[in-house]
Formats: C-alpha cells, sequence, structure tokens
C-alpha cells in the first residue's frame, strides 16, 4: 500500500551508483522524485530510466533531483547506467527497508505465479519533504513526461 499525498516522505540513506551515499533529508528544499523499479536491464525498466534520463535536463532546470529505486546492488546499478549511459542516479535498497516503508513492495502475480517483488510506483516530494503527488502502478512509456508536468506545478 502506496503512502498518501500529505504524507511525510520516510527518510532514509541509501547508496547510488558510483558509490556515493544520499539521504533524503539533506535535500530538503528541492522537489524530489523518487521512481521505484522492480529491476535493472529488463524492459520496462530500461523504458523508464531512459525516459528519465532523456528528461533530465529539464527536470534540473525545475531544481528537480530524481532518483530511481530497486533492490539491485550498486554494482549493478553501475553497469546498467554504463550500459545506457543514464544521467539518473539509481539508489540501492538491497534490504528493501525503503521499498517496505514506502508501500511499494508487495504481492505480485505474473504467468499464473505470486511472487514478492517492486511494485513500479513514484512518489514526488516538495521543498518540505511531504508527498505532493503518487503514481501507484506505474507505466513505464511516457511516465517520466508526466512526472515533470507534476513537478513543475
Amino acid at each position: 500500500m502506496t503512502l498518501d499525498v500529505g504524507t511525510p516522505a520516510p527518510d532514509f540513506t541509501l547508496p547510488r551508483d558510483g558509490g556515493e551515499d544520499v539521504t533524503l533529508s539533506d535535500l530538503r528544499g528541492q522537489k524530489v522524485v523518487l521512481y521505484f523499479y522492480p529491476k535493472d536491464n529488463t524492459p520496462g525498466c530500461t523504458t523508464e530510466a531512459l525516459e528519465f534520463t532523456a528528461l533530465a535536463t529539464e527536470f534540473a532546470a525545475e531544481g528537480v533531483r530524481v532518483f530511481g529505486i530497486s533492490k539491485d546492488s550498486v554494482k549493478k546499478h553501475d553497469n546498467f547506467c554504463a550500459k545506457h549511459d543514464l544521467a539518473v542516479p539509481l539508489l540501492s535498497d538491497a534490504e528493501g527497508d525503503v521499498c517496505e516503508r514506502y508501500g511499494v513492495w508487495a504481492e505480485k502475480k505474473m504467468y499464473g505465479k505470486t511472487f514478492w517483488g517492486i511494485v513500479r510506483a513514484t512518489y514526488l516530494i516538495d521543498e518540505e519533504g511531504t508527498i505532493s503527488h503518487v503514481w501507484p502502478k506505474v507505466k513505464p512509456a511516457g511516465h517520466a513526461a508526466d512526472v515533470l508536468e507534476a513537478a513543475k506545478g
């Protein structure tokens, strides 16, 4: 179950591709987009990452920081970024704590099988650290443009 608009965004510190740590509360004063995705180098996740990368300069011009989050390791993120020349930082939630706190770790069904995984979802967080927009169960194609429009508001 995803978090609601108006809820304070749960703080976290996670490692990112390249090896640095990112702490959400350090980004106060800026809008932040957190997009949660299932797995590096899969078709939908690659589409989503490439679309956020294509709009990275527009997000930056609006003063918006964008981060992708999955349970993949920093090494896998490094490989994913290098392979597709991604311009969006990817955070590793290897333990899944942040995914659980944001309500995106859930039971899923595919090809008749039930399993636990990340449900693709995106959060826009305002300058005060409050969730201002939620996109649950995201379809990757065209999603980054929708998030950019909301971030401009």
